[in-house]
């Protein structure tokens, strides 16, 4: 009895940190095979403001798949429309930045809500409205640039403070310690205190909430981890986080983009975590039958699921043409497909009701190290895509095959 309940243990220990232990592999690996290149200053920096867009569309794609496995496939063709309309606002319209944002935040949550009423109040199936919006806004998106680029790169307000250009990081003052070396006497490392200010206290913040959260548990009556396992993640999810500071503040210190994800990631994860509204999406993906007889608006809750990615596509959208400092026809393309399988290898059901915010962005993170240590090593991108599929298909299988006790075949 006592071998099968240990056996059960590891189990329950393998489905809740599979993405972790896996993130660590292919970190290793590819520290590894590319020399230590990929956990250099300026690349870890770089997986940062290269897949912003991705964690925050993959933050807003986790709640449509909250509620039954449900996705949308048109934030791509969203992301590049409203930046098209930003972009030309403030280029040819000379429309102040600050309205122009304004009126992209207006039109994202417009088209999310048209999109909402059609999936939730029609019933028309979310893969059918949100492929043909895919269409639609590709099209528009063409339309309002009439097949142009426009640059942005004027815009310094705009671009600054949606994590665009070179220069896009939160300033501070640097020290530097000298590390001679026979090749290079004068060889030496600088790091940025806002950074390490920034970073040190955030790791604090995130421990007193931690230990406040157990003890309020505790006081309850709640089941809680036991200390040993639970003192052990705490110190890793600490150390990694110290490390990612250190590494930030030896490049540029903390990127402008980084502290918008990072108000997106705490306010979602709240919402998700600590809301009677933000239960009700994981109720509707439970049993949407169920929870409609219990007197939630089933209906209410897809139209904010699909409302509320539609507002993030637009935040996605200004984060994309920021940092291209420029709109195009073909910006978005794959957004979606990077926001889905995100949300999946992140440990979301394909069956809805199970996923959290943290394992999205754990999610996004493993496709951001995935992506640059391909690009590093020289990879094809046909194969690139072949492995990014893989992964995908791996993460699905596992938690389907999970949920019946790791057996590979369903019975009739």
């Amino acid at each position: 009895m006592e071998k099968k309940n240990d056996s059960v243990k590891v189990i329950e220990f393998v489905k809740k940190y599979a993405m972790v232990i896996v993130l660590a592999l292919v970190v290793a690996f590819f520290a590894i095979s590319t020399g230590g290149t990929i956990l250099l200053p300026i690349n870890i920096s770089n997986i940062i403001s290269q897949n912003a867009y991705v964690f925050v569309l993959a933050t807003g794609m986790l709640l449509c798949i909250l509620t039954g496995g449900n996705i949308d496939l048109s934030v791509g063709s969203v992301v590049c429309f409203v930046g098209a309309v930003g972009a030309t606002l403030m280029v040819n319209a000379k429309v102040e930045w600050p309205i122009a944002v304004i009126i992209m935040f207006a039109i994202g949550t417009l088209i999310g809500a048209t999109q909402a009423f059609w999936i939730a109040y029609v019933r028309i199936p979310p893969f059918i409205v949100t492929l043909a919006g895919m269409l639609i806004y590709r099209g528009l998106s063409n339309v309002v640039l009439e097949g142009l680029t426009i640059p942005i790169a004027d815009k310094v307000g705009f671009v600054k403070f949606f994590g665009g250009g070179a220069d896009c990081y939160v300033p501070g003052p640097v020290f530097r310690i000298d590390t001679p070396t026979p090749d290079d006497p004068e060889k030496f490392i600088t790091f940025n205190i806002t950074c390490l200010i920034v970073g040190f206290l955030a790791v604090a913040l995130f421990l007193v909430l931690q230990i406040l959260g157990r003890y309020k548990r505790l006081k309850k009556g709640y089941e809680v981890e036991k200390p040993a396992p639970w003192i052990v993640k705490m110190v890793l999810i600490s150390a990694v986080l110290i490390a990612v500071t250190v590494l930030l503040s030896m490049y540029k210190g903390i990127p402008t983009v980084l502290i918008i994800v990072m108000v997106v990631i705490i306010i979602y994860t709240y919402i998700t975590s600590n809301t009677t509204f933000g239960r009700y999406f994981y109720a509707v993906g439970g049993n949407e039958k169920a929870t409609r007889l219990s007197g939630i608006d089933t209906n209410r809750t897809y139209f904010l699921a699909y409302m509320n990615m539609g507002f993030l596509a637009a935040l996605a959208g200004m984060i994309t043409i920021a940092r291209m400092t420029s709109a195009q026809p073909q910006y978005g393309q794959n957004y979606e497909m990077d926001a889905i399988a995100s949300c999946f290898i992140g440990g979301a059901s394909a069956y809805g009701g199970i996923g959290t915010v943290p394992g999205a962005i754990i999610g996004a993170t493993l496709m951001g190290v995935i992506n640059l240590g391909m690009l590093i090593l020289g990879v094809d991108q046909n194969m690139q895509k072949v492995v990014k599929g893989l992964v995908l298909l791996a993460a699905v299988i596992f938690d389907v095959v999970s949920k019946r006790g790791f057996k590979l075949l369903a019975k009739n």
